[in-house]
């Protein structure tokens, strides 16, 4: 890929909701073109604790794309041109595990790929195979999770994030897999976006709000399948949280 323009836009990029950069104050909205089409929306620059920062809602400014048919090379590429040097990543996910519950957030640290048809490398041509050993940035990682324990929230240091295809959620002969393979978390988002981060040489970190138990867990009845509309109402009534982790972690970022 080409490398960012001589002025950068910004240094650290957020792949979020609206939420989070309507809370910004002297937004400024640009929008870039990129080999790879348009973007979910046009980015949104700001600036916290003096640092320059993009965001872009990936589902969109109003919720309009679904996972399985987000532009994740556009909205990369776009990151890439603006400068940004870190990406932080917070997503909603459901739990496969008893112990990471609901309200916890879950620093990732490997994915396992269980999407299809997705265009998720920006290497079409020729042998070019990108180390995915390690696809999150571990430094970055820490400083999310040590943002997390100066907000009084929650958090697992390291988790295995299984990404699905949506739209749809796991069936419970699915979800029951997931969790006897030892995976953490469960999300629709994270691949593509953290691999390709690593073909673009930006350091990554995800950050997982967990919002449900997926569809329950084995043996408890009493949790029920989880609703996009739980999800949703869940993640708004946190979102002050996550914001709160994210602003502290960019601010205690290496310049």
């Amino acid at each position: 890929m080409s490398g960012p323009m001589s002025q950068p836009l910004a240094s650290i990029g957020v792949f979020g909701g609206s939420g989070l950069y309507s809370l910004l104050e002297d937004v400024e909205e640009v929008t870039l073109d990129t080999p790879y089409g348009a973007t979910s929306a046009p980015l949104h620059l700001g600036t916290v604790e003096g640092r320059r920062v993009a965001f872009l809602p990936r589902h969109g400014a109003h919720h309009e794309h679904p996972a399985h048919r987000v532009n994740y090379r556009a909205n990369m590429w776009a990151m890439k041109e603006a400068g940004a040097r870190t990406i932080l990543a917070p997503c909603s996910a459901g739990s496969l595990q008893v112990h990471v519950e609901p309200g916890h957030f879950v620093v990732l640290d490997q994915f396992v790929d269980r999407t299809s048809g997705r265009a998720d490398t920006f290497f079409d041509e020729g042998a070019n195979h990108t180390t995915m050993a390690h696809p999150y940035d571990r430094a970055v990682g820490a400083v999310l999770a040590e943002a997390c324990r100066a907000e009084g929230v929650t958090v697992h240091e390291d988790g295995t994030v299984v990404v699905v295809q949506g739209p749809r959620f796991s069936t419970r002969a699915e979800s029951r897999w997931f969790g006897q393979m030892g995976w953490d978390v469960v999300n629709m988002t994270q691949y593509p976006e953290a691999a390709l981060a690593n073909e673009a040489g930006i350091p990554y970190a995800g950050l997982a709000l967990v919002t449900d138990y997926d569809a329950g867990l084995e043996g408890r009845d009493d949790i029920e399948p989880v609703t996009m509309e739980q999800v949703f109402a869940f993640f708004t009534s946190n979102i002050e949280r996550v914001r709160n982790v994210l602003f502290r972690a960019m601010a205690a970022l290496p310049a």
